[in-house]
Formats: structure tokens, C-alpha cells, sequence
């Protein structure tokens, strides 16, 4: 009962008997509207001819046996009529009826003289002496003495016989047939009905199996759709509600599989970021704590020196402490989504000069060459400057970390179709082969970096891929163990953002 199928079945069957009912009923109207008029369209003028009989009124005084001699041929020549005669007033003055058969001594005069004055619109009703409520169609003519008007003749068209016979026959053949035709056009249009539904709603029960079989999947859409011919737009488009609404549910359900797989992703990410962050954040807080109670613990044995150098490694271990949680916290929002690129044009040979400047008087002291190359001086690009900054320096911090003293790093700028390529490269350790892989991954860290152990956070590659992702640019690595490493990516040209 409460199925789709059950209840448009209902429907469709109440809407069926409603509208075979209402023919029925408009049938029976207008079959007796039509047999009406016919009626007082033939016998329009049995009223006249009886009228010009014999003069029924004479001085003021009704010739009573002329009037039922009358009435008796009409009534022999027609059962159904019935024959009145009324005074200018509509009282009745005679008729050939059984006394006791008249209920009432008056007819309303105004649709007499309607149809009289010939400006009738028929069937037209009249009042029935021996019915005072009901009206039937009826006949009738002025009774004139010479041009004197003394009455009218008034003849009910359909009386009590025709009642009577009308009831008796109600059952025939004609109205059995007719009710017939009409219950098996109820019974064809229902079962016809019931087909259509049945067409619609096994659709419809494909498609709530679908999302039943999906939710039951761990929102996985290959275990229902894997075998299913995928449906483009435009074929949906000119489909019915029901296609339409199967590929709106098709294309939600890859979004939400995909929302789920990225939440997992998410989750994963979280666990293991809370994993290496405690690992990360213990070491140097065990140090500094160790430090500090040394420095309490025996602070009167340690000379300026000894204190001066503690708090120099407690200095050193807040600093990394903080840098790991700037980054962290960069890295946070990079993932989150809530730091929105501010996209603009630049010339970027200018930011990486910048960039370079910056990092001279370090690279200078570790006594390694830093250069910049590239003749696209006015290489203009379409990013997000600040970011951007963010990956060379990360890049070229990573480079010092891992170049040796009197080794090489440089800045290379090239142009290529609707791209400006920059390349990162080092004359360091190297890394090795089946180690790749993994450097952007967060927390990693070589064990061969010059000064990783103190100041890497092990994020800054992790950061620069991230920020590169946003701007829809991959980075490659080349490296060899003992020879370098060059990191390169591109950024989109401003002529082609």
C-alpha cells in the first residue's frame, strides 16, 4: 500500500471511475436533452392544430366536452401528451384528466409566451400540473375569440405515461450496453495504466536499488555502475525526469565517493601528521626541558661559559620548535584550502633575482657560488608572487642544506610554449634512486644534509609541492648520488592565463 506503483494504481482507478461516471452522467443529459428538443421540435405544433378543431372558448365560457373530446384524440394519437387549457391569467380552466391526478390549478405563463412570440431557445420547460416539480418540454397556442385573446391551450409533451414508461425501460438494452461500454473502457484504461506505471516505477525501483546498493558499498560507485554504459550530458538532456534524475544521481555519487576517498586521504594524513608531529615536537622539548633543569638543577656549579652554551642549544631547539610550527601551520592551511590564491602578473626573472640577493651573504659564508641564468628578462607570469616566493626560497634553503662548501647552486629561467620554466639545481650529495620518491613526502629528512639536523622541519618540500599543486604546475627531480640534484617546475605564462 504505501508502494509508488500502489498508489498511482489507486489514483489512476478513483481518476477512472471518477471520469466514466461523469460521461455517464453528461451521456444521459445530453442524450435526454437532445431526445427533448427533437420531441418539441415534431409535436411544436399539436397545440395549434388542436386549437383549430373547434372554438374551445366562446363568450368567456370553455366548451368542457369539445376540450375532452380533444384532449382524448391528442392522448389516443400521442399517450405521452397531455392537454390544458389556461385563461390569460395561466389558471387552468379544463382538462381531460382525472381531477384527482392535477396537483395544482395554475402554469407560469412566462415560458408559455416565450414559445408563443417564437423567440424560444429549445428545449424549452414548462410547468406539469400533475408534477408541480418537475418542468417538462410542452406545446402551446393563443385560444382566440375572433381577435380577442381568451386563453391558451397548453400540452405537456412528456406526461405521466411517458414517466412511467421512461422508468419501465430505464434497464434496456441501450442503457445496459452503454454502461457496459463505459465499465470496459474504465477496466482498458486502468490496465493500460497500470502497464504504463508498472514501466515507470520498475525505473524508478532500478534506480532506488542503485542508491540503496551505493550506500551499502561504503559510498563506493564501481560496485553498482561498474557494468553500466556511462551517460554523457547531453543524452540526459533529451531523456525523460527519470533519466535525467539517474544521471544527476550518477554524477553524485562519483562526487561524494570521491569527497569520501578524500576525507579518508584526510583522515590518514591527520593520523599521520599528529604521529610525526609528536614525534618531531618531542625531541627538542625533551632537550630544551633537559637543558633547563640542568640549568636549575646546577646552576651554581656551571661557570658563565657552561650556562652561556646551555642556553644557546635551548635557543637553537626553540627556534627549530618554532619553525616547525610555522610550517605545520602553513601546511595546514595550504591542505585546507583557506589560504586562496591572489593571482597576478609578474616579472618573475625579477623575483628570482630577489630571492637570490637574499640568500647571497649565506651562501657566501658556507662558501658556496649561487648564480642565476636565463636570458628571459621579461618573462612575465601569471601566479600568486607570495607563494611563489615560498617555493625558491624552500628550494634553495633544501639546496644549501645539501651542497657542500665550494660547491655550485643555480637559478636557471627559461621560456617555453605559453610556460616560464624554472630549474633549481645543486652540486651536493645527491639523492639516491629509491629514496625520490619520498622527499615530499612530510617529516622526511635526509641524513646527509649539511645542517638538516638543526634546522630542517622536514616540510619545506612538502609545502612547495603543495603550493605548486594549487597552481596546477608539477615539479620534477633529477639527482645522482655524489654529483646534484635539479628540481624544476613552470609556472603559466601571462599572455596565455
Amino acid at each position: 500500500m504505501n508502494s509508488l506503483f500502489t498508489r498511482l494504481s489507486l489514483a489512476l482507478l478513483l481518476i477512472m471511475v471518477m471520469v466514466g461516471g461523469g460521461f455517464l452522467l453528461v451521456e444521459q443529459w445530453s442524450t435526454r436533452q437532445y431526445h427533448e428538443e427533437l420531441t418539441q421540435r415534431l409535436n411544436g405544433s399539436i397545440a395549434m392544430y388542436v386549437t383549430g378543431q373547434t372554438t374551445l372558448i366562446e363568450e368567456g365560457v370553455v366548451n368542457r366536452e369539445e376540450l375532452e373530446r380533444l384532449a382524448e384524440q391528442a392522448m389516443v394519437i400521442n399517450p405521452s401528451v397531455e392537454v390544458y387549457l389556461l385563461d390569460p391569467g395561466g389558471r387552468i380552466l379544463g382538462h381531460g384528466l382525472p381531477p384527482e391526478s392535477v396537483l395544482t390549478n395554475r402554469v407560469d405563463l412566462a415560458p408559455v409566451k416565450t414559445l408563443v412570440d417564437g423567440s424560444a431557445k429549445l428545449p424549452l420547460y414548462g410547468s406539469d400540473p400533475r408534477n408541480p416539480d418537475r418542468e417538462k418540454v410542452f406545446s402551446a397556442f393563443p385560444v382566440l375569440d375572433g381577435e380577442s385573446l381568451q386563453g391558451y391551450l397548453y400540452v405537456v409533451l412528456g406526461g405521466r405515461q411517458y414517466d412511467e414508461l421512461a422508468g419501465s425501460i430505464r434497464g434496456s438494452y441501450v442503457r445496459k450496453t452503454s454502461m457496459g461500454a463505459i465499465a470496459a473502457l474504465i477496466i482498458g484504461g486502468f490496465l493500460a495504466g497500470l502497464l504504463v506505471f508498472g514501466l515507470l516505477t520498475r525505473r524508478l525501483g532500478r534506480l532506488t536499488h542503485s542508491v540503496q546498493a551505493f550506500s551499502d558499498s561504503g559510498f563506493d560507485p564501481a560496485t553498482e555502475f561498474a557494468h553500466d554504459p556511462a551517460i554523457s550530458p547531453e543524452q540526459a538532456g533529451r531523456g525523460d525526469e527519470i533519466s535525467r534524475l539517474d544521471a544527476v544521481f550518477r554524477a553524485m555519487a562519483h562526487k561524494i565517493h570521491d569527497q569520501f576517498v578524500a576525507l579518508q586521504e584526510n583522515d590518514r594524513l591527520r593520523r599521520e601528521l599528529i604521529s610525526n608531529v609528536s614525534h618531531d615536537l618531542r625531541t627538542p622539548l625533551a632537550t630544551m626541558h633537559g637543558y633547563v633543569d640542568t640549568l636549575l638543577l646546577k646552576n651554581d656549579e656551571l661557570d658563565a661559559g657552561e650556562r652561556a652554551r646551555y642556553l644557546q642549544v635551548t635557543r637553537k631547539h626553540t627556534r627549530r620548535l618554532g619553525a616547525l610550527i610555522g610550517d605545520l601551520f602553513e601546511l595546514s592551511k595550504l591542505d585546507s584550502g583557506s589560504m586562496p590564491l591572489s593571482l597576478e602578473t609578474f616579472p618573475l626573472r625579477e623575483l628570482l633575482h630577489d630571492v637570490v640577493q637574499d640568500f647571497e651573504l649565506e651562501a657566501r659564508r658556507r662558501r658556496i657560488e649561487l648564480t642565476l641564468e636565463g636570458e628571459s628578462d621579461q618573462a612575465l607570469v601569471h601566479a600568486d608572487i607570495a607563494l611563489v616566493q615560498r617555493v625558491l626560497e624552500n628550494l634553495i634553503r633544501n639546496a644549501l642544506d645539501y651542497t657542500p662548501e665550494g660547491g655550485h647552486i643555480t637559478l636557471d629561467l627559461s621560456a617555453r610554449p605559453d610556460q616560464i620554466a624554472v630549474a633549481v639545481s645543486d652540486t651536493g650529495c645527491g639523492i639516491p634512486e629509491d629514496q625520490i620518491g619520498s622527499i615530499f613526502e612530510r617529516f622526511y629528512c635526509s641524513d646527509k644534509g649539511q645542517q638538516s639536523s638543526d634546522k630542517s622541519t622536514g616540510l619545506g618540500l612538502a609545502i612547495v609541492k603543495r603550493i605548486l599543486d594549487l597552481h596546477g604546475s608539477r615539479i620534477t627531480v633529477s639527482s645522482a648520488v655524489n654529483e646534484g640534484t635539479r628540481f624544476e617546475f613552470s609556472l603559466p605564462a601571462a599572455k596565455a592565463a
